[in-house]
């Protein structure tokens, strides 16, 4: 393997898992601020309901993109993880817990 394709193998293996955490975290934030605002409109007396409303339904809208989000950068980790096998035949690097059970398998075929 490349120099060059090992330095970017190790800078995506880092990246990919990273930005997979983030928008995770990101959903969880925004769940929690859609948890608190419902809260809130139920539990403030003299509020009507309807004005927390828009809040709410750009509180889901952004929970949906971001669910859509998480889903695009998975796509792109099976990507990455097609390229790097086509490229450089890399099994068992870009994604451990897939590359283990792999190897597993390959055990017990044998």
């Amino acid at each position: 393997m490349s120099k060059e394709i090992a330095i970017s193998a190790a800078r995506l293996a880092r990246d990919v898992p990273a930005a997979e955490l983030r928008l995770d975290e990101a959903l969880i934030a925004v769940s929690t601020l859609m948890t608190s605002a419902v809260i809130a409109r139920r539990d403030v007396a003299g509020v009507p309901a309807t004005k927390g409303q828009a809040t709410i339904r750009r509180l889901m809208k952004a929970q949906i993109a971001l669910v859509d989000a998480s889903g695009d950068i998975l796509r792109v980790h099976g990507a990455l993880a097609e390229i790097g096998r086509e490229t450089a035949g890399y099994d068992l690097h870009e994604c451990p817990s897939v590359a283990q059970a792999g190897t597993r398998a390959q055990g017990a075929a044998a």
